[in-house]
């Protein structure tokens, strides 16, 4: 079996055939080839008002510099939590999602049983 190609047509040609593109290398379009950048399968959904499932793949990169309002990989008390990180007057906080939590805001800085993983930077959806 052969793959797609929009220059072989029956019939009228394809108005589109221009914009046919090859295949698509996720690996590339991700940038999974960096040595910083990893794939993780989110498990619950704590973040879903963010558009985040349950069983997505998170593309995370442990080298960048977490900003207010970035999702991240985080540990806090023994856990990894997938979070959004907040910064103000006081230092950084992970903002957990889960609507039981409300706003609770969890302290980073000075804490010894937290700390930041990696930045979220895609998201891949494996089903729809």
């Amino acid at each position: 079996m052969s793959g797609y190609a929009g220059d072989r047509t029956t019939g009228f040609a394809s108005p589109a055939a221009d914009s046919a593109e090859g295949p698509i290398d996720l690996g590339a379009v991700l940038d999974l080839y960096r040595p910083n950048r990893y794939p993780v399968r989110v498990v619950g959904d704590a973040l879903s008002a963010r558009g985040i499932l349950h069983g997505d793949v998170l593309i995370v990169d442990t080298a960048a510099s977490p900003r207010t309002g970035n999702v991240v990989i985080a540990r806090w008390q023994d856990q990894t939590i997938v979070c959004e990180i907040t910064r103000n007057r006081d230092g950084w906080f992970l903002r957990s999602g889960r609507s039981g939590d409300g706003d609770a805001l969890r302290p980073v800085d000075g804490d010894q049983n937290a700390g930041i993983w990696a930045v979220v930077c895609a998201v891949v959806r494996t089903e729809v």
